[in-house]
């Protein structure tokens, strides 16, 4: 490979024995020949798995729930582009001309794909090690901060959400009953792919965290800590 990739290879911690791998993770489908959306795929469940078995490893005493906050801020594509801009892998990404001239180097969704793309070219190239070392040394510091769990329900949904790939959940304020000393507030919140779920507090702000909570216990995220 030509003298910036070697110098790339030494920053993912792994010599190729097959060029080629790398070179078919850094092409974008813009450029001439094969692109890395194959390798993308593989990807983001090389990272699932690592990270999954690094959190259980790091937090032996969070629950299902805490653990899918951290695990989903973890891998999520906006964490891939921030790991990808750090290693400067976009210098190195084939892409056209015209994606080129968009600024296509510094998107963050191609950042995003090279990075888990890349991630699939040490595990074919090197096994389950060699990609678990990439992970485990460009992460690290993602995992200290993910310590930090969202206390409240709205946030960890929030969270699940995005790492999830869908929209952010919804609130919506369906009612107001009670005199103006007393009031109760029906919110209910949506979450693309699930039923509404409604919850009433004695503010808007109430309702929507019992609402949150609510959501995140249906999907069998969040167990009560009361």
């Amino acid at each position: 490979m030509g003298r910036v990739n070697q110098a790339l290879q030494a920053r993912l911690a792994h010599n190729f024995a097959d060029d080629d791998l790398l070179r078919r993770a850094l092409t974008h489908p813009s450029a001439d020949g094969a692109n890395y959306q194959r390798f993308e795929f593989l990807g983001d469940r090389v990272l699932a798995l690592v990270i999954a078995d690094w959190l259980l490893e790091d937090f032996p005493e969070a629950d299902e729930g805490e653990l899918a906050v951290r695990f989903n801020s973890l891998v999520r594509k906006e964490t891939c582009a921030e790991v990808a801009e750090r290693v400067g892998l976009g210098d190195h990404v084939v892409m056209g001309g015209g994606e080129e001239k968009a600024g296509g180097r510094k998107k963050a969704a191609i950042l995003a794909d090279a990075c888990e793309a890349v991630i699939a070219a040490l595990y074919i190239d090197g096994g389950l090690a060699a990609a678990e070392r990439f992970i485990r040394a460009e992460w690290a510091p993602l995992i200290e901060k993910s310590s930090i769990v969202p206390q409240d329900a709205k946030t960890a949904l929030q969270e699940w959400a995005q790492g999830a790939g869908k929209p952010v959940p919804k609130y919506v304020l369906e009612g107001r009953t009670g005199p103006d000393h007393a009031p109760e507030f029906t919110v209910s919140v949506q979450v693309a792919g699930q039923a509404p779920v409604q919850a009433k507090g004695a503010s808007k702000r109430q309702a929507e965290q019992v609402a949150a909570k609510a959501m995140l216990e249906k999907l069998g995220l969040w167990h009560s800590q009361d």
